[in-house]
């Protein structure tokens, strides 16, 4: 009886742990690449709700957007900055939806230079980009990898822009460096 019980609860656990839908790519990719990214998945979910990003530290800044695509809204926790762990970016990612709320699109993990020789960071089974300035006063010279998770992206599961993300005009900064 207690053993039934015991695996009734573990499934009832498995069940709840999944989530309900599946990331923007199917990725073909090897399975724990598979698995970190189900967790960065299962990890940033709960950020759909974009008063639940900001309550637990992302604070919004610029969209960034230019001629190949957009990154969108990022939305920086620095208390993440240098995390390599799949469950904790550094950047939430965010466009304007057409009913006015913002709506997830991707993650971005911001490891900080600390030295000249300093070896780039990987992640996902991919080599961080940069590095590259801050995209704001303060922000360290970093490396970025970004997943788009929550929309597909032609260019790529983790490529630095997507063409199908957009910002408004009046927000949209092109920045060579990113």
């Amino acid at each position: 009886m207690i053993a039934r019980l015991a695996g009734a609860a573990l499934a009832l656990v498995s069940a709840l742990a999944v989530p309900a839908s599946a990331p923007a790519h199917a990725t073909g990719l090897d399975p724990f690449t598979e698995q970190q990214l189900a967790q960065a998945y299962a990890a940033t979910a709960q950020y759909s709700y974009l008063p639940l990003a900001t309550a637990n530290g992302y604070e919004p800044h610029l969209c960034l957007a230019r001629a190949q695509g957009g990154m969108g809204f990022h939305y920086f926790n620095e208390s993440l900055f240098g995390s390599l762990d799949p469950k904790k970016p550094a950047s939430l990612l965010y466009e304007d939806a057409a009913d006015g709320k913002r709506r997830l699109v991707g993650v971005e993990w911001v490891v900080p230079v600390t030295g000249k020789n300093m070896q780039r960071p990987r992640l996902f089974g991919q080599d961080f980009q940069g590095p590259m300035d801050g995209h704001y006063p303060g922000m360290p010279r970093h490396y970025d990898l970004h997943v788009w998770l929550y929309k597909k992206n032609p260019s790529g599961l983790f490529a630095q822009w997507n063409p199908t993300v957009k910002c408004p005009s009046s927000t949209m900064q092109g920045m060579s460096g990113h």
